[in-house]
């Protein structure tokens, strides 16, 4: 595990004003954590911002400076054996989970041990990704918590145009969890990728920050994810989207969908839309995987949106 420190560089600064710790999640895992406080003198409320699979605090800096402008504060952490958080086994680069469950737990501790006591109200979520689906997951238990959830790129479906299809992931991951083999890693590590052709974002600039990133700080990041991963991730992307789930979430919920996205396709976040009555679908025409690393003229729609939504003035 690393010291509780944000790594900064010349076009990635650390936000001002924050404080960084760890804070003990499920099963006893040190998480690192930081809160971002706005320059306003009455906060507007705090957002709660979950990040995607091999993802880190430092990624999001540039979305904290914005929503500390907005006059939020931010409080986020890294995902159980991503970032500066403890690693789940030997193998520091595979990304593993028990149960996804564990997500959820450690994000209710997150609140209970560092936004309630630390932060200020009311509380929203802005969730991304693999993030967005652990959000779900637990939402029936945050209404009385969280005010207001909007998800960015929710993870609910593979997509089925992929190199491997879907359901040859979905019987070799389930294969090897049930005989014990879950901890192999299912590909090969990939901490590096062209900017041509990426399903991420078509902005170049965030790209290349985000491609130092790695690799200044490999220590942050992990490799592909293991058998057991991907096994409960498909579990809970099947629990989360059944109508039963999806009634008993009453927080108002915004979906914002990239229409380009690869990893998950939009047409199932539209069908997620339709059933959750709770939910408001706002496509973004062009933009990619990764909303809050898009180009401006997407990114700037998805902001606007959330600061609409989040405790309008």
């Amino acid at each position: 595990m690393i010291e509780a420190t944000l790594r900064e560089s010349e076009d990635n600064p650390v936000p001002g004003n924050h404080t960084v710790g760890y804070f003990t999640g499920d099963r006893g895992k040190q998480l690192r954590y930081a809160i971002f406080r706005a320059s306003r003198q009455v906060a507007r409320g705090t957002v709660v911002l979950l990040h995607g699979r091999n993802e880190c605090i430092e990624k999001y800096f540039e979305t904290v400076g914005d929503l500390t402008a907005m006059g939020f504060w931010v409080a986020t952490f890294d995902t159980r054996g991503q970032g500066g958080s403890e690693r789940l086994l030997k193998k520091p680069g595979a990304g593993h989970v028990r149960r996804f469950s564990d997500y959820q737990r450690d994000i209710s501790l997150f609140l209970e041990q560092v936004v309630l006591p630390d932060t200020r109200l009311p509380f929203f979520m802005i969730a991304h990704s693999t993030g967005a689906l652990a959000a779900l997951a637990a939402a029936p238990g945050l209404s009385n918590r969280i005010d207001r959830l909007a998800l960015c790129s929710p993870f609910i479906e593979l997509d089925s145009q992929q190199s491997v299809p879907s359901s040859v992931i979905r019987a070799v991951a389930t294969a090897l969890s049930l005989v014990g083999l879950g901890r192999v890693q299912l590909g090969k590590d990939q901490r590096e990728r062209d900017f041509d052709g990426n399903p991420l974002t078509s902005d170049a600039r965030r790209f290349k920050r985000n491609l130092s990133l790695h690799r200044q700080f490999p220590e942050l990041f992990i490799g592909a994810p293991t058998a057991r991963w991907v096994y409960e991730a498909l579990k809970t992307m099947g629990r989360v989207v059944r109508q039963d789930h999806l009634t008993n979430i009453t927080i108002p919920t915004l979906i914002l969908a990239p229409m380009l996205d690869t990893i998950t396709p939009y047409k199932a976040q539209e069908e997620l839309s339709r059933n959750f009555r709770a939910a408001q679908l706002l496509p973004i025409t062009g933009a990619r995987h990764e909303l809050l690393h898009e180009r401006d003229v997407f990114r700037k729609q998805a902001l606007a949106a959330i600061d609409a939504f989040f405790a309008p003035e």
